[in-house]
């Protein structure tokens, strides 16, 4: 992988309110390989290829609709590097090819292997077995959050981002939050996002970073993977009015919360507040497929 000759830009969202609202779309940084995925993989990827580059292998862990899956098999099918999923659910099994997201990683070479949910959740074990089986595969943790994920998402900062008060992104494993946190300047404040309701999540994200900076925040909207009709309608509002398309279970809630936090005045007045748009995109398309099946409003 290969720093993209590109520049990020960096967006204002006018909000009209005493405080200035940007975001940096780090969404358009690769078309498959998206966001911050793009930079949590950077260096797993290339240090591996540097000690491995004669029969490379990468092995991940993702859910039915996972962004980490989706990333990892493009990585794999744009440097012919075979590819294995873990994938939770094994009643996905025989369906698999009608799901957007493993149907987008079947195209892209990789093979698919289905675990029940209680397999799943150990993954230190099954990371043992797998290890064994092949001793020689790169085996990235789900969301590919490690030590070298926190180090690529240093890339995401630069001196445009040196001019903010609050930086935010959305939190699923922590490695975003925790690469913001350690590289971030000594007078910013980091805010995350929990897509998820874990209250292991800060001792986690504590042990990837030496900093004290960062607090938390849950914006589940009722959990995980749940998408409520507010949530849509904040989505399909936030598109038309800016032109930037969220997805509904990371930055779209995170923007939905933020909209909320500066309603209720909890940021100074003046303050400039960076958000990072963490891509997930291809994730729509499967919402919408199960969205549309509760016969509900589809996400535009």
């Amino acid at each position: 992988m290969k720093i993209p000759d590109i520049h990020i830009p960096i967006v204002e969202i006018p909000v009209g309110k005493k405080v200035k609202l940007f975001m940096k779309r780090e969404d358009l940084i690769h078309p498959e390989i998206s966001g911050n995925k793009y930079w949590k993989l950077f260096f797993n990827i290339n240090n591996y290829l540097s000690k491995n580059p004669e029969k490379p292998y990468i092995i991940t862990f993702g859910g039915a609709f996972s962004n980490h899956i989706a990333a990892v098999s493009a990585v794999g099918n744009l440097f012919e590097i075979p590819t294995l999923g873990i994938i939770r659910g094994e009643e996905l099994k025989d369906k698999w090819r009608e799901n957007p997201t493993l149907s987008f990683a079947g195209k892209n070479g990789m093979n698919l292997r289905f675990v029940s949910r209680e397999e799943y959740r150990h993954k230190e074990k099954l990371t043992e077995f797998l290890q064994k089986e092949f001793p020689d595969a790169l085996i990235v943790p789900e969301g590919g959050t490690n030590q070298e994920a926190v180090e690529g998402v240093k890339m995401m900062l630069n001196d445009e981002t040196k001019d903010f008060d609050y930086l935010c992104t959305a939190v699923g494993t922590g490695g975003t939050i925790a690469g913001i946190s350690k590289f971030c300047e000594e007078n910013q404040k980091v805010i995350g996002f929990k897509a998820v309701s874990d209250s292991s999540m800060e001792n986690r994200i504590s042990q990837l970073t030496s900093r004290e900076n960062f607090s938390l925040i849950d914006s589940a909207f009722g959990g995980y993977g749940k998408i409520n009709d507010e949530n849509i309608r904040f989505i399909n509002d936030f598109k038309e009015h800016y032109g930037i398309p969220l997805e509904p279970i990371y930055t779209g809630k995170m923007m939905q919360k933020i909209f909320e936090m500066i309603d209720e005045e909890f940021f100074p007045e003046n303050s400039k507040i960076m958000c990072f748009h963490t891509g997930g995109l291809q994730g729509i398309e499967g919402a919408n497929m199960l969205l549309e099946k509760q016969n509900r409003n589809l996400i535009i």
